[in-house]
């Protein structure tokens, strides 16, 4: 097969789809990869690499989409790429189609397979392509947040762990899973008085067990969100409802109730995001403010640390191209039923029902030959 991995054009993506090792892999197994010149450049990775392992450099885009059965990608195709598309073709990436409907619509007239990073489960019902990412951008909230609670960023001028004599930020964490979990332990390790909420109980007592001293558990309820904004210097969204729009947990009138010059960072931004007044901001223009409330929606936080992120992401990513270009996609998907829930869309159809239902349009079931 044909694997085609084209150079990421969302603003500040410095990732790459597959490193010089995954060619190697893939090479190996049969497969010829095509790559686009100065695809791994904000990885770190330079086009003689690829040319070492036996990659097929390629001097545009276009030509990447026209020859590769099978394009892999970090991030979900933007309104230009959309004519690229084939029908038949596979489209291999994040897709967080749950929150845009340009982007749902865009793919599934397109006719390709569009199988999503993020909806691919392995047996125990874990999410093995978003846990590395969810990984980095748990992390990167925490320094995110720091930096914009700092008063030239229009913050409140409060040092995370505080000092001596002085308490530390208060820092509310919603959704105790990979980023939540991360974003806690990074906050807790800085000395911040970190309180982390989740609707699953086993789940808070697993987090009370491991988490330092200075994390709190406390169980998701409405009334108890709004009484910890009342207190919370920095706001860590994280919750995830696979395939699905995030739930709001957080009202444009609940931002009066937190201190001025407090800092929202909305992790599930790329999939709605839990605060009613989040939108997808860049990397260059991260932030603004809502109700003297800071917002940072960056889309695609781990972008920023690209040579960590891609080989993160990479090594879990690559298992699974392999088998799609080795069996084709859909002797794949039928030998591994965590691999199909990954199929968002085929031929003009959506797949998967929290895309079908974020939207309103038809869902039909996936039906493999």
């Amino acid at each position: 097969m044909i694997i085609g991995v084209p150079k990421e054009i969302k603003s500040d993506e410095y990732r790459v789809a597959v490193v010089p090792g995954g060619v190697e892999q893939l090479k190996r197994a049969g497969h010829r990869v095509l790559i686009e010149r100065g695809a791994g450049v904000g990885s770190g990775i330079a086009d003689a690499d690829y040319e070492a392992y036996g990659a097929e450099m390629v001097s545009s885009a276009a030509e990447v989409w026209e020859r590769a059965e099978l394009i892999c990608k970090v991030k979900e195709p933007l309104a230009e790429e959309f004519p690229h598309i084939r029908p038949k073709q596979v489209l291999f990436t994040y897709l967080h189609f749950a929150a845009s409907r340009e982007l749902t619509e865009g793919v599934r007239d397109s006719g390709c397979v569009a199988i999503a990073y993020e909806t691919i489960v392995d047996e125990q019902g874990r999410l093995p392509l978003l846990a590395p990412m969810s990984e980095v951008a748990g992390k990167m909230s925490i320094q995110e947040g720091a930096k914009y609670l700092e008063r030239p960023m229009m913050g409140r001028g409060i040092l995370l762990g505080g000092i001596p004599g002085v308490e530390p930020a208060n820092v509310l964490v919603l959704g105790g899973g990979i980023v939540g979990t991360a974003a806690a332990r990074m906050a807790a390790g800085l000395g911040a008085a970190v309180t982390i909420m989740d609707i699953d109980l086993y789940r808070l007592r697993y987090l009370a067990d491991v988490m330092p001293a200075n994390v709190t558990t406390v169980y998701s309820t409405p009334e108890a969100i709004r009484r910890h904004l009342q207190t919370a210097d920095l706001v860590i969204g994280a919750v995830l409802i696979p395939g699905a729009r995030c739930p709001m947990l957080i009202r444009r009138e609940n931002l009066k109730l937190m201190p001025p010059g407090a800092v929202i960072v909305d992790v599930g931004v790329d999939q709605g995001g839990c605060c009613e007044t989040t939108r997808p901001t860049t990397h260059g223009d991260p932030t603004y403010v809502v109700e003297n409330v800071v917002h940072y929606g960056v889309a695609n936080m781990p972008g920023a640390v690209g040579r960590t992120s891609t080989f993160g992401l990479t090594n879990a990513t690559i298992p699974y191209l392999v088998k799609l270009a080795s069996l084709g996609w859909e002797k794949a998907c039928a030998a591994d039923p965590g691999l199909a829930a990954g199929v968002n869309m085929a031929f003009g159809k959506i797949t998967n029902q929290p895309v079908a239902e974020a939207f309103g349009l038809r869902f039909e079931p996936l039906v493999l030959k």
